[in-house]
């Protein structure tokens, strides 16, 4: 869906690694293993509601973050300011305003 963007352009290539944990949502003595999964979930999820705002599908992403969060020790209510921010980071890569948010 994203030809022009790797999983080194926007997880490991510095973006999140190095912010998460000045993040509003950081949960103290959290690592980056417990949000990389949530960034990264924002960013699969992305493609799959082209055209919706994050706000209108995170019951639905919140029902699949068990499913998908691997080793991450986040609850939804502690991951999902990172899923939104993974999210956003992909809609602002686009050309655009994607889903019509204003962002």
């Amino acid at each position: 869906f994203f030809p022009n963007l790797t999983d080194d352009d926007w997880i490991y290539g510095g973006h999140f690694d190095k912010r998460y944990k000045t993040a509003p949502y950081y949960v103290s003595g959290s690592e980056w293993r417990d949000y990389q999964p949530a960034y990264k979930y924002g960013y699969d999820t992305y493609g799959q509601y082209a055209g919706r705002k994050f706000e209108e599908v995170q019951d639905e992403l919140e029902r699949g973050w068990d499913a998908t969060k691997a080793n991450s020790r986040l609850a939804w209510s502690e991951a999902k300011g990172a899923v939104r921010d993974g999210w956003h980071h992909i809609e602002r890569a686009l050309p655009g305003d994607f889903d019509r948010d204003g962002r």
